[in-house]
């Protein structure tokens, strides 16, 4: 069919050769029978179903990002199922059979994303509340001076059931010993989640609703600690008891190795990151290897890898199992039971699931006697997961892991490395081609899972490490084969109280690890910061990843479309020229020199996230003390770019002068009706419109906002009364960072 195709396409080929312009039928008609061919090709290798995860996905998407109000469950459920009641119609069609199935699952897609909403929807704090606090414990994340709770509340100030958050996370200072499962009480200071910091970036609102967390703060002075007085349901006991495991098994690692190695080190087992320290974590991001410290695919496979092998291996031993029993299933099975075990004691975090739900179609592929590693097992992992967490799709974990596994699968024929491989006697001639198919298999590997990942990770992060393959090519080998199984030797010894020891040689390769990361951080550029560019160019260069892995016929070549396209609009992206705090405390303004200017004093976080869009890499301390803008004790002005006056206030007197002459006035209080700024951001505007950034031009200055005019989304707050002072408003210059900012930007994955 291949043949059949090349001649199709190729028809035309001969008449232009022979100066002769073929006929537009004679084209179309070649065109037709080449596509037919390809899909007949696709057809044949089984490539189409994988498509059908990607029309899952899109109905997701259109959920997320078109629906204007609250859609019903029934609506998409009904229409999915006229499509596949029409399938059994189109049976000798199969163009139009594939595309019913594929608007099937388009509307399935659209279904789950319906139902997730449902099911997780939960009260949010609409305001900033100081209260009494009361609840149980769930989770603990560990922190140096101090820890972050997961509490289920019982009771918060005169809140009743229907508007109280279900749950909350809170930062703690104390040294006060708190455990999964214990009782609190406390003052906590509470807020809503907070929102993306800009237009396009990061929604730790989206991420708490679908967490189940309704707000977030501090427990401020004392903290009663308690244990429940009834029985807790064995769902949350269970939970508790494996968070307060996985806390105790970090300590024991971190004792036992110590410094950063040890911190690093118990996150590789427990995927406790709280105790690593911002520098180390930023040494790790410079050499591009962040994502061994994230439970996720790495883990995942090293896990059940080891567990496969070593059960494999057990069992050749003895010749009688060998030869009358299946042992590779029987691996294959204990290694989804350990794998599965992994991940629960590991946390069930959002990254390990959709790992496990990929590993264990791996695994169960065996099992049927099927090719483990597959596009097919891909796609089913996929719907599997998108099934269970619709909104995983907008994240970059989601993105990044099975962006990458579709290149490494689409890629395996040309990275096998097999080219180096020997028939020859000679040891020597063995052993070199071990070593050149191993380092040749690694380095090709990183390429394509970096390339892979590459517009996820650069729209949702807005860095490239340049020397991300040397630090994937120095350090995997070291977390392979030294780490991982490290890992699992220590975890099975430790039920013996034998585990030290093995935790002080893993921290040898650990620092290792850290060394050649802080090698390659030292690098100039090693960690690049890029202009932020559009939904629009990511959606293309997805588009060019699909079509340049899922097909395995022509079809492939339509990926240069898209894929020129995403590179041109990732390229030349429209900056802002002004970004407001979502708060009114601060704002960045693109100076003369064409470089952001900072009025007023915006969280440190916030700062940091439109440097980085602005595709800037200084520090947030280097451009808050810059010079520039005129202050006072009223607030202050600068002039923009175009000349444009911006005004922030900080104390109502300023109003009467900066009213008048103001182009664009920023404020966190209440503008007075009379105000005469062409452009005021207020508390009014900021309440109802969240963060905002404006693009400066001829025409005037083009305003976009986190929220929109239209209603909003389920995970974002409602609009409220203003009448909660000013002065309760998250202060910048607050010491709890975790309260006015708790967003933790999602970490940089690219599974191997």
């Amino acid at each position: 069919m291949a043949q059949g195709s090349g001649r199709a396409v190729g028809g035309a080929v001969p008449a232009l050769l022979a100066s002769r312009v073929p006929a537009p039928s004679q084209l179309w008609q070649g065109t037709i029978e080449g596509l037919g061919a390809c899909l007949a090709r696709e057809a044949e290798q089984r490539r189409l179903f994988p498509w059908l995860a990607v029309a899952f996905g899109a109905g997701i998407l259109v959920f997320f990002t078109a629906t204007d109000g609250a859609p019903a469950l029934a609506a998409p459920l009904i229409a999915a199922t006229l499509c596949l009641a029409v399938t059994f119609a189109l049976r000798a069609r199969p163009i139009a059979l594939a595309l019913m199935l594929a608007l099937a699952a388009l509307f399935l897609g659209f279904a789950a994303g319906v139902w997730r909403v449902s099911s997780v929807a939960g009260p949010v704090l609409s305001r900033i509340t100081i209260a009494p606090l009361a609840g149980l414990v769930e989770g603990l994340d560990e922190r140096e001076g101090g820890a972050r709770l997961i509490v289920r509340v019982a009771s918060f100030g005169d809140l009743d059931a229907e508007s109280r958050p279900r749950r909350v996370r809170v930062s703690y200072r104390a040294a006060q010993a708190v455990r999964p499962g214990d009782t609190i009480r406390a003052t906590a200071r509470l807020l809503p989640p907070p929102e993306a910091v800009r237009p396009g970036g990061y929604d730790f609102t989206r991420d708490a609703y679908f967490r189940g967390i309704g707000a977030v703060g501090s427990l401020v002075g004392k903290v009663e600690v308690g244990v429940p007085a009834e029985p807790l349901p064995w769902p949350v006991q269970v939970a508790a008891s494996i968070d307060a495991a996985r806390n105790a098994f970090t300590r024991r690692i971190t004792d036992a190795i110590g410094g950063q190695a040890g911190a690093v080190a118990a996150a590789l087992v427990t995927g406790k990151r709280g105790l690593i320290t911002n520098e180390t974590n930023d040494v790790l991001r410079a050499a591009g290897i962040y994502h061994v410290v994230s439970i996720s695919g790495l883990h995942m496979v090293l896990a059940a890898g080891v567990v496969f092998w070593l059960v494999r291996a057990g069992l050749a031993l003895v010749p009688v199992l060998a030869l009358s029993w299946p042992i590779k299933k029987i691996a294959a099975g204990v290694a989804m039971l350990g794998v599965t075990a992994y991940c629960a004691f590991s946390g069930w975090d959002v990254a390990a699931e959709r790992a496990l739900i990929m590993t264990l179609v791996m695994l169960g592929a065996i099992l049927v006697d099927r090719p483990a590693l597959s596009m097919r097992n891909l796609a089913l992992a996929a719907i599997l997961a998108l099934a269970r967490e619709p909104e995983a799709l907008l994240g970059p974990s989601f993105q990044m892991s099975f962006g990458a596994v579709a290149g490494l699968i689409a890629c395996a024929p040309l990275i096998d490395g097999r080219v180096f491989r020997t028939d020859s006697p000679s040891r020597i001639a063995r052993a070199a081609s071990w070593v050149a198919t191993a380092v040749v298999g690694t380095l090709a590997t990183t390429l394509v899972a970096q390339i892979a990942t590459a517009p996820f990770a650069t729209y949702h992060f807005q860095t490239v490490q340049p020397f991300g393959l040397v630090g994937n090519a120095l350090t995997l080998p070291l977390v392979s084969f030294a780490v991982m199984p490290a890992a699992v030797l220590g975890m099975l010894a430790y039920p013996f109280a034998l585990d030290r020891p093995v935790w002080w040689l893993m921290g040898l390769a650990v620092r290792g690890m850290l060394e050649i990361s802080a090698w390659i951080a030292g690098f100039g550029q090693a960690n690049m910061v890029l202009p932020a560019f559009g939904t629009g160019a990511l959606v293309l260069l997805a588009a060019a990843l699909l079509l340049a892995t899922l097909p395995v016929s022509r079809l492939r070549l339509l990926a240069l479309v898209p894929a020129g396209l995403g590179v041109a609009l990732a390229a030349s992206p429209t900056r802002y020229d002004i970004y407001i705090d979502r708060d009114g405390a601060g704002a960045a303004i693109r100076g003369h020199d064409g470089r952001l200017v900072v009025l007023g004093r915006p969280p440190g976080f916030v700062l940091e996230q439109w440097l980085k869009a602005d595709g800037d890499g200084r520090r947030p301390d280097a451009v808050t003390g810059a010079t520039g803008p005129r202050c006072d004790r009223l607030g202050c002005t600068l002039a923009a770019i175009d000349g444009r006056t911006v005004a922030l206030v900080t104390d109502k007197r300023a109003f009467a002068e900066d009213c008048a002459r103001a182009d664009i006035l920023i404020t966190r209080m209440r503008a007075p009706a009379g105000c005469a700024a062409p452009l005021i951001a207020d508390r009014s505007f900021l309440a109802a419109r969240g963060a905002t950034a404006i693009r400066l031009g001829a025409a005037g200055p083009d305003v976009v906002t986190v929220r929109g005019i239209e209603p909003p989304k389920p995970w974002q707050p409602k609009p409220v009364s203003e009448t909660t002072p000013a002065a309760q408003s998250p202060s910048p210059s607050s010491g709890d960072s975790g309260a006015t900012d708790p967003s933790d930007p999602p970490p940089g994955e690219t599974p191997q």
